[in-house]
């Protein structure tokens, strides 16, 4: 593990079977913006939004995001490497909550996976990520159910969050807003819900 990522304490660290031991760090964003750049820069994290912006655009988005009560970042690695970027958010704090009820406890999350690399899929990958965040946002955090929102025509993303047991909720438009950084254009979402009763039964 390289000295930057163990000098970071983290905030969950879970070993999964046939997997390896994952570990959620809080984002450091000079440090980690040229990872972050890398994946939010192709063509397949269109739908994250970053297309186009610079590697100090991004780590400006995600420097102002560390000031936040309400939202954070997390860097999301696998035996040392890094393999995912997590957001987490207070719905009642972002525009999602003009869509749907927010329920007390409620937290939403963003995942965008790193690319597959050279071996191509990787099969199991995203279950097993996915089932660490879960357990970190639910049971770590205490928190009785997830929100996620992909946009509609992230059918990939969508599949994944479905086959994990999330359970589809509506389609909803989310309003378009002004942030400090630029516009959130409006985006048409399919909401999704993760109960901590169904993910962890029993």
């Amino acid at each position: 593990m390289s000295d930057a990522y163990r000098s970071r304490p983290a905030v969950h660290e879970q070993d999964v079977d046939g997997f390896g031991t994952v570990r959620v760090l809080p984002l450091d964003p000079p440090a980690d913006a040229d990872v972050l750049h890398a994946w939010v820069a192709e063509e397949r994290a269109a739908f994250w939004g970053m297309n186009g912006l610079t590697r100090d655009q991004v780590a400006d988005i995600y420097a102002h995001m560390a000031t936040l009560d309400t939202h954070h970042a997390f860097l999301v690695l696998k035996d040392a490497e890094p393999v995912a970027l997590l957001q987490t958010y207070e719905p009642e704090a972002d525009r999602v909550s003009e869509c749907y009820e927010v329920r007390p406890g409620d937290i939403g999350i963003h995942v965008l996976l790193a690319p597959a690399g050279d071996a191509g899929a990787r099969a199991g990958w995203s279950a097993a990520l996915l089932g660490a965040v879960a357990t970190y946002v639910l049971k770590t955090l205490d928190r009785p159910r997830v929100v996620v929102d992909p946009d509609v025509r992230n059918e990939k993303a969508i599949a994944r969050f479905l086959r994990h047991g999330f359970e589809a909720g509506p389609v909803v438009v989310l309003p378009e807003i002004d942030l400090p950084d630029g516009r959130l254009p409006e985006k048409k979402a399919q909401l999704a819900f993760l109960s901590r009763e169904v993910a962890f039964p029993g």
